[in-house]
């Protein structure tokens, strides 16, 4: 029998930071979280402050990976053999991998557009989660796999959540601008739809892709924006956690290879 684990990358602040807190408290599963820092005892300590959970002490389930470095392939096949160490592969299987890493340089013109600022954001937002998938999707179920979850409040099937955005839809851009963002979205999106495509090969319907846009959400990501956005669509943290863990282990298989919204809703191709 395979017993699940979760990954959260990265987990050091913002939506990973929140999300850690939000299943540590709701779940019973084991999770890895990745910070950039090679000290992982002050994200061990800010994760597990003041959280109480009536399932089981959440810190024998917790465990941290230093020094991963998404932009650093030599960072993430030290993480994924680390992984491995912890989480063995004869017995476990990874159930829910939330790769969300993200940084926004935004452009309203062409003429703003800066060859670093998009070259960073490429690296980070596209190649990131590509070199995540080629290092932790060999953890993910077989079709063969025996899975264990009594008890784990997980979804039947395993789930990769890329983190997507409304912005990466071809078919909703409206207004333009947000040039090389709006480029990474899509890219994501559309590893999305190709690491599906090989889950569902390898792992029929064991296992699937989803990407997840999270809505604007109170993090430094957007902080430069607040100003512009609702009060009553502006989300703090805590509660878009719950929002995307709600989505996201409601997923069936017949919404594989999609990004979905916080609301539930389909984001268009």
């Amino acid at each position: 029998m395979s017993r699940p684990w979760i990954l959260i990358c990265p987990s050091s602040r913002g939506i990973g930071f929140h999300l850690t807190r939000h299943l540590l408290h709701t779940t019973r599963t084991p999770i890895l979280a990745t910070t950039r820092s090679p000290d992982p005892s002050p994200l061990h300590t800010s994760l597990l402050a003041n959280l109480i959970t009536p399932l089981d002490d959440p810190s024998c389930r917790l465990s941290i990976l230093p020094s991963v470095d998404l932009t650093s392939e030599s960072s993430l096949a030290l993480a994924s053999r680390r992984a491995a160490s912890r989480f063995p592969p004869d017995h476990h299987h990874l159930h829910l991998p939330f790769c969300l890493p993200g940084i926004l340089h935004a452009e309203k013109s062409t003429s703003q557009i800066n060859y670093s600022d998009a070259l960073e954001m490429l690296k980070v937002n596209v190649l990131g989660p590509m070199m995540l998938m080629k290092y932790f999707v060999g953890y993910m179920p077989r079709k063969a796999t025996d899975m264990d979850l009594a008890g784990t409040e997980l979804p039947p099937h395993a789930v990769w959540v890329n983190m997507g955005a409304r912005v990466g839809s071809i078919g909703d851009n409206k207004l333009g601008g947000w040039f090389s963002y709006r480029s990474s979205k899509a890219a994501v999106h559309n590893l999305t739809r190709s690491l599906d495509r090989e889950l569902s090969t390898r792992g029929g319907e064991k296992s699937m892709a989803a990407s997840y846009h999270p809505g604007t959400v109170k993090t430094d990501l957007s902080k430069e924006f607040w100003g512009n956005v609702r009060s009553d669509v502006l989300m703090e943290p805590e509660v878009a956690v719950e929002k995307m863990a709600r989505v996201v282990m409601g997923l069936g298989l017949e919404q594989r290879g999609r990004c979905w919204d916080y609301k539930g809703q389909e984001v268009p191709p």
